[in-house]
């Protein structure tokens, strides 16, 4: 069984193959108007621990720094993120993946009223289908099927804050001095610790923990006060939230509990 793409890696490391890439890469800058990049996450800097990482496609213009890079083929492990991505009180759009649920009945997927306790075949159904004619089911008819996993664009996320890598002041605010990461106390549910860059966006978004998504600039022109106004955070929350959270920072733990067995150890 032969390995798929064994030529295109071997053009990399020889030097007529890296010739014969950039000779495209200019073809490329010369004719096209618009490319697709293929990209894919570094496991090793985040805390999604995937033996195959994710791949998705993005759509860039030709003057984008990572086509005109001498080597976009190669991992660039995202330092784009605060120049590409969007910038604090603005309001950007969220494209993805919303979280699935499989294959699921009627009035589960569409909330019908469910049928007198008595009925024959079961409950949880649509009695009437439709007419006779038009002699079809039509698309508004609510029927069972695949809920979630569907791709879906939520507008007007605005944006509470930018991180940058290795900031431990990133959780501080004028309001509360203290010296905080944004990681709150044990890591986040199911994900862990933040060791990249970050955005804090207002709301939620789709799909599970370590999905990937894609954040868009606005299509729009905003005008209205909500979209225009400044945002000053006074207080993020950092305890932790697996327990009941009373503590906002290891050193205000141990201030409080004392020193553990294995703290006084390491200081003997």
């Amino acid at each position: 069984k032969k390995k798929a793409h064994m030529r295109t890696a071997q053009k990399w490391s020889d030097e007529d193959g890296k010739k014969s890439i950039e000779t495209d890469f200019d073809k490329i800058s010369k004719y096209c108007s618009a490319v697709r990049v293929l990209c894919t996450p570094s496991p090793s800097s985040s805390s999604c621990r995937r033996r195959r990482p994710a791949l998705w496609r993005s759509r860039s213009t030709v003057d984008h720094p990572l086509i005109r890079s001498p080597s976009p083929g190669l991992s660039s492990r995202s330092p784009l993120l605060s120049e590409i991505s969007s910038s604090q009180d603005e309001m950007i759009d969220v494209i993805g993946v919303t979280r699935g649920h499989g294959y699921k009945g009627v009035t589960y997927r569409w909330g019908t009223k469910k049928l007198p306790r008595k009925t024959h075949k079961g409950l949880r159904k649509v009695a009437c289908i439709g007419a006779w004619h038009p002699s079809r089911v039509c698309f508004s008819v609510p029927r069972a099927g695949q809920f979630g996993y569907h791709h879906r664009t939520e507008v007007n996320k605005k944006v509470y804050r930018v991180g940058v890598k290795g900031d431990q002041k990133s959780a501080s605010t004028p309001f509360d001095l203290t010296d905080k990461p944004i990681t709150p106390m044990g890591g986040f549910h199911h994900y862990g610790m933040i060791n990249e860059d970050f955005l804090m966006l207002k709301g939620c978004v789709m799909g599970p923990r370590k999905r990937v998504l894609t954040l868009r600039k606005s299509l729009l022109t905003h005008t209205k006060r909500v979209a225009l106004e400044k945002i000053s955070l006074k207080f993020i929350d950092t305890a932790s939230k697996w327990g009941h959270g009373r503590f906002q920072t290891d050193g205000e733990k141990k201030a409080f509990q004392g020193l553990l067995k294995k703290d006084r150890e390491a200081m003997e």
